[in-house]
């Protein structure tokens, strides 16, 4: 009879302390996501937008799914997850080993597995909670400390080795959609330098691909290969200032570097013409072996760190070259014609010239709901999915995209109110692994609709069809609320 009575108690305090806020923001989503579903996939010739031969129909099938699966994870109590997170991290990255195997090729990748003849999943979707999960608990266990380099060394192998899996499959855009828990280790304390070198490793590749075939006026010296050993010298020598302080080191690395690559401009110049770049790699060579000989006379890590750095950015850009040349046909395209070193409009820049075009042709209010004549003529490949983002520009107007974007603004502002309230750190981390999965998402989608990044096709949360990505956002959200309507039971 007590133990009725407190599971009555927590049962109540539970449904108090859930965060209807969230879960209204929720719905909104998904209703509004169906409407441009509808708008997007809309035939004349079988106007019913409830049949299931129609991709509106279906997706009134996911979405009331999604509901009930929301229902039933609010019935499931955080030591459950708490208890199950490793398991599940193994039963889902077994899952993706499989897919590999088994998964037939759709358009080029294998990370579909067919359930029916018209009902697919894509367990790399289902993969993300389960990062969330084991990262949580690993995070919340004793003695957890991220700035020991074994402790993050786990961390990040939870999130990378997914990817791999992913990447094997030949799904790059949704394995990079894990590079988000990043964010979430920055947020518990991981060093910045680790961020930098992340920001500092894109840099490279952007600017060393963008003007590898452009050169210096009368010399042959490749700017981008210049421009990189240029970063990489100076990158170097604000580390060693910044985490070392040692003004001497840095007044010497200097005066090699620099003086060394201006002597050598100089003689190419007015002298003998020759690719300054081996000067300057040799002058990086010098300074990495300094560095290295420092850690060793002064036995400090971070000598030894940099010095690891300062290799690996000397290097990047010609491991990115030949990273470049082995990525499939399009997408070396889309990232060329993303850097403007290729204009492809009727190819790999097609998509989104044409979403642009819809876009802005709904100007302030939009044309009308299912009045999108770039929609209706499917000028807009895949606008049902991952462009379905055009689709609300066409039909809604500046108005419905910026409402849209509004909504997702409050949304992403409510977790992260809902994940700092977090009692313990399970729920903290698991919330803004959520967080940081969602803002990727949202910015990458919208972002490659408007032209704004590479197009690496992932979907636009509770907007594009599908029923993997929605069950998969579904599961993220509702294991978070649920742990969050557990915050106050131990104070009842």
């Amino acid at each position: 009879m007590k133990r009725t009575m407190e599971q009555e108690t927590g049962s109540k305090g539970i449904f108090l302390s859930i965060d209807w806020i969230t879960i209204l923001l929720y719905v909104i989503l998904i209703v509004w996501g169906w409407f441009s579903v509808c708008g997007a996939c809309y035939d004349f010739n079988n106007p019913d937008l409830f049949s299931w031969e129609t991709n509106s129909g279906k997706q009134i099938v996911w979405g009331g799914s999604s509901l009930v699966l929301a229902a039933v994870l609010m019935l499931i109590e955080k030591r459950f997850y708490d208890t199950a997170a490793y398991v599940i991290y193994g039963a889902l990255m077994l899952l993706l080993m499989v897919t590999i195997v088994i998964a037939p090729d759709t358009k080029g990748s294998r990370s579909w597995l067919p359930i029916t003849s018209s009902v697919k999943i894509q367990p790399a979707e289902f993969a993300k909670f389960a990062v969330a999960l084991a990262l949580g608990k690993l995070m919340d266990k004793y003695g957890f400390n991220i700035k020991k380099p074994k402790d993050i060394g786990i961390a990040i192998a939870l999130i990378i080795f997914p990817m791999l899996l992913i990447i094997a499959q030949k799904e790059t855009g949704s394995a990079l959609v894990y590079f988000a828990f990043f964010l979430m280790l920055y947020r518990e304390g991981m060093t910045g330098s680790l961020l930098f070198c992340g920001f500092a490793c894109v840099v490279y590749f952007v600017v060393g691909m963008k003007f590898s075939q452009d050169y210096i006026a009368n010399m042959p010296v490749s700017i981008g290969e210049f421009s990189v050993l240029m970063l990489a010298m100076i990158f170097t020598i604000g580390m060693v200032w910044t985490y070392c302080h040692n003004r001497f080191a840095v007044r010497l690395m200097a005066a090699v570097c620099f003086g060394a690559t201006l002597l050598a401009m100089l003689f190419s110049l007015f002298v003998i013409p020759f690719d300054v770049c081996y000067v300057m790699l040799g002058a990086c060579i010098l300074m990495i072996l300094y560095i290295i000989g420092l850690a060793i006379y002064t036995r400090l890590y971070k000598y030894a760190l940099i010095a690891l750095f300062a290799i690996v950015s000397c290097s990047l850009f010609y491991m990115s070259s030949t990273l470049f040349a082995h990525l499939a046909d399009h997408q070396r395209t889309r990232i060329e014609v993303l850097l403007g070193m290729k204009d492809d409009p009727r190819g790999a820049g097609y998509n989104v010239n044409q979403a642009k075009i819809a876009i802005g042709s709904g100007g302030l209010t939009g044309k009308g709901f299912l009045n999108g004549t770039q929609t209706k003529l499917k000028y807009v490949p895949e606008q049902h999915t991952d462009f379905i983002f055009c689709t609300v520009g066409e039909e809604e107007g500046f108005v419905g995209s910026a409402g849209v974007l509004i909504v997702y603004l409050f949304f992403i502002w409510r977790l992260i109110i809902v994940a700092e309230r977090q009692p313990d750190t399970m729920g903290r981390v698991y919330g803004y692994c959520v967080l940081c999965i969602f803002l990727f998402h949202l910015f990458i989608n919208v972002g490659m609709v408007l032209g704004l990044t590479p197009v690496i096709g992932i979907p636009l949360p509770f907007f594009s069809y599908g029923g993997s990505s929605l069950w998969g956002f579904t599961l993220l959200l509702f294991i978070f609320l649920r742990m969050d309507a557990e915050r106050n039971l131990k104070r009842q």
